[in-house]
């Protein structure tokens, strides 16, 4: 038997979670779908503007083509239709998303640059998970399995942290407009 000798060998650190269902990851799977999912944040566009606006990032599409990628994202429950219009006797949807994508590289140094500030808030977060985890469990259709209870609580996380950035960025945008009638 041939012996081999090990080249490499590290530990991996979990550290990070995302949460998705397949259907979504899926969804996420074309490059032309994740522009959609961004440019739909906070707006409502028909399908007509969704084509344009993608050819002017560079995804060149058909409207039939852009129809489908919506089809996907609707099913996976990305997108949504926020809007429907009737004029002269045509239907036009709007669509928009409840999802934001923060598509960003982390930097090879994040780690160390934040680890305490990551420490910290790992510390508050055993609070409010101690807290919430036997809330989670018991409403779970899944009592058994850690892994969906883990999920639940990612979720709850998730989207409270949505909620809170959401609520801040809607605040400074209130702040800045009272000092601008502050200052006239």
């Amino acid at each position: 038997m041939y012996n081999m000798s090990t080249l490499l060998e590290r530990p991996v650190m979990v550290n990070r979670t995302v949460t998705t269902s397949i259907e979504q990851a899926r969804a996420m799977d074309d490059p032309a779908r994740i522009k959609i999912v961004q440019m739909l944040y906070k707006k409502l566009l028909t399908a007509a503007q969704i084509c344009n606006h993608l050819k002017k990032s560079g995804h060149v599409k058909a409207l039939t083509t852009v129809r489908h990628h919506l089809d996907i994202l609707k099913e996976s429950g990305l997108i949504e239709i926020a809007k429907i219009e009737e004029t002269r006797g045509a239907v036009t949807k709007y669509y928009s998303t409840s999802t934001k994508l923060l598509g960003y590289n982390v930097p090879e140094d994040f780690d160390t640059k934040y680890s305490s500030a990551i420490k910290n808030t790992s510390k508050k977060l055993e609070d409010v998970l101690d807290t919430l985890a036997p809330k989670a469990i018991l409403k779970s259709k899944q009592k058994s399995d850690p892994l969906y209870s883990q999920y639940v609580l990612m979720e709850i996380v998730n989207r409270a942290m949505t909620r809170v950035m959401e609520q801040s960025k809607t605040n400074a945008g209130k702040s800045k407009s009272k000092s601008k009638k502050s200052r006239l």
